[in-house]
């Protein structure tokens, strides 16, 4: 069985689903952090057969949960200090996602305007739905690619 060591102070995002670990590594840009990062692919699960997990040895206030939320809503987030579990936040769907993704509408002013702030609003929560904030343009989560 692998052991991955103990975190002493940081944060674990756990039930991630199996094969995901990578993106939200990168979308969440982990890669950027000068920290410990641990990634766990294919762990057992009793809940999900397979999943994986990323240990993160840096404080949470070093990661956007309005992102992970987006992407993945189900994910627990465990913090750790010295050693322990101290806390588990919930994520939810955000009301607002700004410069996560981009709108694909060619009529849209983000389209014109360079530079200008992606922003998508929650419109359905139910479905999952969002909307650009400028042309009302609607985002299917079901391809979503945080760029």
């Amino acid at each position: 069985m692998l052991n991955v060591g103990k975190l002493n102070e940081g944060f674990v995002l756990d039930h991630i689903p199996a094969g995901e670990s990578m993106s939200i590594y990168h979308d969440l840009k982990l890669d950027k952090l000068d920290c410990c990062v641990a990634i766990i692919k294919n762990a057992r699960s009793d809940k999900m057969g397979k999943k994986d997990i990323i240990k993160v040895e840096a404080p949470m206030n070093m990661v956007d949960l309005d992102i992970l939320g987006f992407i993945n809503h189900n994910i627990t987030v465990n913090i750790i200090q010295n050693g322990e579990i101290v806390e588990k936040k919930e994520l939810s769907l955000p009301k607002q996602i700004v410069n996560v993704i981009k709108c694909r509408n060619p009529r849209c002013i983000t389209s014109i305007e360079q530079g200008l702030t992606q922003v998508f609003l929650l419109t359905d929560k139910d479905k999952e739905i969002y909307r650009c904030k400028y042309c009302e343009e609607k985002y299917n989560r079901i391809r979503r690619r945080p760029k």
